[in-house]
């Protein structure tokens, strides 16, 4: 395996990892997130290739998590793609795809990602949106976790003497 394509599948897995993150973002901790990231200055300038569209997606169980799949059911998704202008010249594409109906989350989203697929911004980005929206999804997951482990109840049967 050559470096360029170590190169490219760790860039592909970084993408795929911040993605998940700017998906599970709540629109106010993305929006503040960003607005810290960029100086509380105005975003680049874009231009939209998809404006934010809402429609369904199929969602896809497996029983168990190993048997065949079957369509589960429908889900509400916005999704949104825009191209960023920036001031070195570069333009990169911001994408977006989350369940819901919320148009800027979307907005936000996108402009995110194209903004950490920049050099000039990548480091900021990381560090101001993307390690405090993480740190932040997954203390709301170990809450619920929690939460639900409070509920657990454990059943054992009682064999009757002889």
């Amino acid at each position: 395996m050559s470096i360029s394509t170590e190169q490219g599948e760790a860039q592909s897995t970084a993408r795929r990892n911040w993605m998940a993150v700017l998906a599970r973002a709540p629109r106010e901790a993305l929006q503040s997130a960003l607005d810290v990231a960029l100086d509380h200055a105005k975003a680049p300038a874009y231009e939209w290739l998809r404006a934010p569209d809402i429609g369904l997606a199929m969602v896809r169980g497996r029983i168990g998590g190993t048997g065949d799949a079957f369509n589960l059911g429908e889900v509400t998704v916005t999704r949104a793609t825009l191209r960023v202008s920036l001031a070195d010249g570069s333009t990169p594409v911001g994408v977006a795809v989350h369940m819901g109906r919320d148009k800027e989350r979307a907005r936000l989203a996108a402009l995110a990602d194209a903004l950490l697929q920049s050099p000039l911004h990548h480091a900021r980005m990381q560090t101001h949106v993307i390690q405090p929206l993480a740190a932040s999804i997954e203390e709301a997951k170990q809450r619920k976790q929690g939460e639900a482990a409070a509920t657990k109840v454990e059943f054992f049967t009682m064999v009757r003497g002889e």
